[in-house]
Protein backbone atom coordinates (compact mmCIF):
# COMPACT_ATOMS: atom_id res chain seq x y z
CA UNK A 1 0.00 0.00 0.00
CA UNK A 2 1.01 3.59 -0.45
CA UNK A 3 2.52 5.85 2.19
CA UNK A 4 0.54 8.75 0.70
CA UNK A 5 -2.97 7.49 1.43
CA UNK A 6 -4.79 4.91 3.45
CA UNK A 7 -8.24 3.43 3.12
CA UNK A 8 -10.45 3.30 6.15
CA UNK A 9 -12.13 -0.10 6.40
CA UNK A 10 -15.36 1.16 4.83
CA UNK A 11 -13.49 2.57 1.82
CA UNK A 12 -11.66 -0.73 1.41
CA UNK A 13 -15.06 -2.44 1.34
CA UNK A 14 -16.25 0.13 -1.23
CA UNK A 15 -13.37 -0.78 -3.56
CA UNK A 16 -14.15 -4.49 -3.25
CA UNK A 17 -17.85 -3.85 -3.93
CA UNK A 18 -17.10 -1.68 -6.94
CA UNK A 19 -14.80 -4.32 -8.41
CA UNK A 20 -17.30 -7.12 -7.80
CA UNK A 21 -20.18 -5.15 -9.31
CA UNK A 22 -18.23 -4.08 -12.40
CA UNK A 23 -16.77 -7.54 -12.98
CA UNK A 24 -20.28 -9.05 -12.94
CA UNK A 25 -22.05 -6.30 -14.90
CA UNK A 26 -19.29 -5.59 -17.43
CA UNK A 27 -16.02 -7.52 -17.28
CA UNK A 28 -13.07 -8.20 -15.03
CA UNK A 29 -10.83 -6.08 -17.26
CA UNK A 30 -13.24 -3.14 -16.94
CA UNK A 31 -13.33 -3.63 -13.17
CA UNK A 32 -9.52 -3.74 -13.07
CA UNK A 33 -9.27 -0.59 -15.20
CA UNK A 34 -11.71 1.50 -13.17
CA UNK A 35 -10.39 0.38 -9.79
CA UNK A 36 -6.88 1.06 -11.09
CA UNK A 37 -7.92 4.62 -11.98
CA UNK A 38 -9.40 5.12 -8.53
CA UNK A 39 -6.19 3.91 -6.90
CA UNK A 40 -4.09 6.17 -9.14
CA UNK A 41 -6.24 9.16 -8.18
CA UNK A 42 -5.86 8.29 -4.48
CA UNK A 43 -2.09 8.28 -4.97
CA UNK A 44 -2.29 11.70 -6.66
CA UNK A 45 -4.46 13.07 -3.86
CA UNK A 46 -1.84 11.93 -1.38
CA UNK A 47 0.76 13.91 -3.33
CA UNK A 48 -1.39 17.06 -3.30
CA UNK A 49 -3.64 16.95 -0.22
CA UNK A 50 -6.48 19.42 -0.25
CA UNK A 51 -7.31 19.29 -3.95
CA UNK A 52 -10.90 18.75 -4.86
CA UNK A 53 -13.98 20.43 -3.56
CA UNK A 54 -15.80 20.37 -0.28
CA UNK A 55 -19.50 20.00 0.27
CA UNK A 56 -20.46 21.87 3.40
CA UNK A 57 -23.97 20.46 2.98
CA UNK A 58 -22.47 17.00 3.61
CA UNK A 59 -19.24 17.29 5.62
CA UNK A 60 -17.02 19.97 7.14
CA UNK A 61 -14.02 21.50 5.35
CA UNK A 62 -11.71 18.80 6.69
CA UNK A 63 -13.05 16.53 3.92
CA UNK A 64 -12.63 16.83 0.19
CA UNK A 65 -14.36 15.22 -2.78
CA UNK A 66 -12.55 14.20 -5.96
CA UNK A 67 -13.83 12.56 -9.16
CA UNK A 68 -12.32 9.37 -10.52
CA UNK A 69 -14.22 8.02 -13.50
CA UNK A 70 -17.87 8.03 -12.39
CA UNK A 71 -16.93 7.74 -8.73
CA UNK A 72 -16.33 10.22 -5.94
CA UNK A 73 -13.40 9.75 -3.63
CA UNK A 74 -14.15 11.27 -0.22
CA UNK A 75 -11.10 11.86 1.92
CA UNK A 76 -9.69 13.61 4.98
CA UNK A 77 -6.92 15.82 3.71
CA UNK A 78 -5.41 17.35 6.86
CA UNK A 79 -3.78 14.12 8.03
CA UNK A 80 -0.76 12.24 6.76
CA UNK A 81 -1.27 10.00 5.00
CA UNK A 82 -4.63 11.22 3.73
CA UNK A 83 -7.53 8.98 4.76
CA UNK A 84 -9.96 7.82 2.11
CA UNK A 85 -13.26 7.40 3.91
CA UNK A 86 -15.54 6.50 1.00
CA UNK A 87 -15.70 5.79 -2.70
CA UNK A 88 -19.19 6.16 -4.12
CA UNK A 89 -20.71 6.31 -7.58
CA UNK A 90 -21.67 9.88 -8.43
CA UNK A 91 -25.24 8.89 -9.32
CA UNK A 92 -25.96 7.65 -5.81
CA UNK A 93 -27.39 9.70 -2.98
CA UNK A 94 -24.02 10.74 -1.57
CA UNK A 95 -25.51 12.27 1.57
CA UNK A 96 -27.30 9.06 2.48
CA UNK A 97 -24.21 7.01 1.61
CA UNK A 98 -22.05 9.10 3.95
CA UNK A 99 -24.58 9.32 6.77
CA UNK A 100 -22.93 6.52 8.76
CA UNK A 101 -19.34 7.17 7.75
CA UNK A 102 -18.30 10.12 9.89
Amino acid sequence: MSDKFEFLSEARADIRSIWQFLSQEQSQSTADEIVGRILLECERLGEMPGVGHYREDLLDKGYRFWNASSYLIVYRWQVHPIQVIAIVHGARNVGAFLANRV
